[in-house]
């Protein structure tokens, strides 16, 4: 039997360091990055040599084989798989590329460092490479990357309140290696809420703000957070786009943007990165060619100016800007959602597939040629799938129940609940023209496309055209309240308002 994983959350405590502190903290950070490098480099060898086997080879390509055959059988892959992945996972003790023998090869690069970095935190980072390496293995995850000087480690942990990194809760101090550095004191009633819950291990996460490192205890508390936002049963169905989010319950519907305090930062960073290129090149002209492109075959050095650093942390500030914001804008825009409703209906969305560029080459009714950028920086600056994440989080948390409907099967954009035809439409058509009561009416495509989702059957694959009818006029109501909201302020064009 299967044993169940305990629920955590994270709880966020500013460390009050002084200078010494965080010249001790940096100097431990980039230990863990020379560690993880390390271990990366030998399981990386390992896993090389064994991909020159046969043995190997042969078995990749006959799992290959049943994944092509079965495609989207689950119970028949596992059932024809099942000899492979014996052979697969006994090769793998062979080689010695499991968790456990990366354990096993950072005892003695830990106890070099014993002085900066404990032992369970050095077992943390080979449990982060072992991640790595397994996601690129089972073919979920893309080549594998070792950490650069700019590219660093963000987090180190440990794997209890015990030992290493501890946090202790009567004198409010991190202490770690020698380290005794004060937690921030203010603490607000979710917090002291939060701190009654076991503390199950400890980590120190640091953020580069505005030039330097900022350094911050995360504490993982096993149990449900406490509750800030008060959840009312109903349901909502939501059709989420690149920019935009359109929801609809029992009690009101939104036509809204997403984040919409992130601001594209497109043009400062356009801006940076010109100044950055022009003084890259003229400080280190050896490494370029004549053609302008940089130089192969060597080992390049590189110098910059004081001001190409500047530069360079101010655009690293950018993204940090933006990337808090969003976070906040999604996480009201969630507890928003929640206040109405204890049960989510979302279409399945491959935010991936969007991301990616065409690829036919097509041409328009004028003969140009179709762009073939399609949604990538909109969805950069907007995240939708980070939203989705939070909203599911939180009504795990507070018991609610996320579905994810048949996003083919339904076709929410394209039903007609009142003559039950489905009709393609462009994307640029924002509204749906409908008889209904011998009257012409208009419905805006994102909301109309929420109050289906809303109203699907159990199977999460088709309508229930009887809900649909029964809170129509209702959804009417509501629905031109929200439009008469929206046409007084500035909208996406996306819209259609």
């Amino acid at each position: 039997m299967v044993k169940e994983s305990k629920q955590r959350f994270v709880l966020n405590l500013k460390l009050e360091t002084e200078l010494f502190e965080e010249n001790i903290l940096d100097k431990r950070f980039e230990i863990g990055r020379k560690i993880y490098n390390a271990v990366l480099g030998k399981a990386s060898k390992r896993y090389f040599e064994m991909t020159k086997t046969n043995a190997w080879r042969d078995n990749q390509e006959e799992l290959s084989k049943i994944y092509k055959s079965f495609k989207g059988d689950k119970k028949e892959v596992n059932k024809f798989c099942r000899p492979y992945y014996e052979v697969r996972n006994n090769m793998l003790k062979e080689f010695r590329l499991n968790e456990y023998s990366l354990h096993e090869d950072v005892k003695s690069m830990q106890h070099i460092f014993k002085d900066n970095i404990d032992a369970f935190a050095a077992q943390k980072i080979a449990s982060r490479v072992w991640t790595a390496l397994k996601d690129n293995l089972f073919g979920r995850g893309e080549e594998i990357h070792f950490k650069g000087r700019n590219n660093p480690l963000k987090s180190l942990e440990g794997k209890s309140n015990g030992t290493g990194i501890v946090y202790k809760t009567d004198k409010n101090i991190l202490v770690w290696n020698g380290l005794n550095i004060e937690v921030q004191t203010n603490f607000n009633d979710y917090k002291v809420e939060a701190l009654r819950n076991k503390i199950c291990f400890c980590r120190v996460k640091r953020k580069f703000v505005r030039g330097r490192y900022k350094y911050i205890l995360q504490l993982v508390l096993e149990g449900t957070p406490p509750v800030k936002v008060n959840i009312n049963t109903g349901n909502v169905g939501i059709d989420i786009g690149t920019q935009t989010i359109a929801y609809t319950s029992d009690y009101d519907i939104k036509l809204l943007e997403l984040a919409p305090r992130v601001q594209s930062i497109e043009n400062k960073k356009r801006k940076l990165q010109r100044y950055m290129d022009r003084s890259k090149r003229e400080i280190n002209p050896q490494n370029f060619k004549v053609d302008g492109t940089i130089e192969k075959g060597v080992r390049l050095q590189w110098n910059y100016s004081k001001k190409y650093i500047k530069a360079k942390n101010e655009l690293k500030d950018l993204y940090r800007k933006q990337a808090d914001i969003r976070e906040q804008d999604h996480n009201i825009m969630a507890n928003e959602i929640l206040k109405n409703s204890n049960i989510v209906y979302v279409e399945e969305m491959n935010f991936k597939g969007l991301q990616r560029r065409a690829k036919k080459t097509e041409t328009n009714d004028k003969g140009k040629f179709k762009r073939k950028k399609r949604f990538g920086k909109s969805l950069a600056n907007k995240a939708p799938s980070k939203f989705l994440t939070i909203l599911q989080n939180k009504l795990k948390a507070k018991g609610g129940v996320y579905f994810e409907i048949n996003t083919r099967e339904v076709k929410a954009s394209q039903y007609n609940h009142l003559n039950k035809q489905y009709n393609k439409k462009k994307l640029s058509q924002r509204w749906n023209l409908f008889d209904y009561k011998g009257e012409e009416i208009k419905v805006q495509r994102d909301i109309y496309s929420a109050y289906l989702i809303k109203n699907v059957n159990i199977d999460l694959k088709s309508v229930n055209n009887e809900k649909c009818s029964n809170d129509f006029d209702k959804f009417l109501e509501m629905h031109n309240k929200e439009i008469l909201r929206l046409e007084v302020m500035s909208n996406l064009s996306s819209m259609g308002v």
